[in-house]
């Protein structure tokens, strides 16, 4: 996890397309500032960056999905519950599943867990348009391969 660049998800531990589930893990650092004002003396990982952290997830299923044709964009959080705090150094799990696609839009669940504790879930929903520009597929590709997506030789754009 990176959170200086927004880079939430270190590794795909599982993608299924044909199940349209996915499962990544990301390591919450020891040390951030973000941690001094969040809370001082009582750190805990910003439900904010929680919800970012589902939605780069999502996003990587719908990337899959779609093949790296079309970026996903989040568009609206519903339901979002934070149910339990996470703290520096906690290594989260993340899953999400694709509920609905269709018409540019496709909305997912996802969940993160510390270990077998549910810690937070929402379901998101996302506008996927082709790539706008060729330096993000670019990007995209580098993140890909950074992350284990593993069906990056299968998708490697020409």
């Amino acid at each position: 996890m990176d959170l200086d660049y927004f880079k939430l998800i270190d590794r795909i531990v599982d993608l299924n397309l044909e199940a349209k589930t996915i499962t990544v893990e990301a390591q919450v650092p020891e040390k951030h500032t973000i941690f001094e004002g969040h809370f001082p003396g009582y750190p805990i990982m910003p439900g904010v960056l929680l919800t970012e952290a589902m939605a780069q997830s999502s996003g990587w299923l719908l990337l899959g999905i779609m093949k790296f044709e079309r970026m996903p964009f989040l568009a609206m959080v519903k339901e979002a519950k934070m149910r339990g705090f996470v703290s520096p150094g906690d290594l989260l799990t993340i899953e999400a599943k694709i509920e609905h696609e269709g018409s540019g839009f496709a909305v997912t669940s996802a969940k993160v867990r510390v270990g077998k504790e549910l810690k937070c879930s929402a379901d998101l929903t996302f506008r996927h348009i082709p790539f706008p520009h060729p330096d993000l597929r670019v990007h995209m590709d580098a993140m890909a391969t950074k992350i284990g997506f593993p069906l990056l030789q299968a998708n490697t754009h020409d």
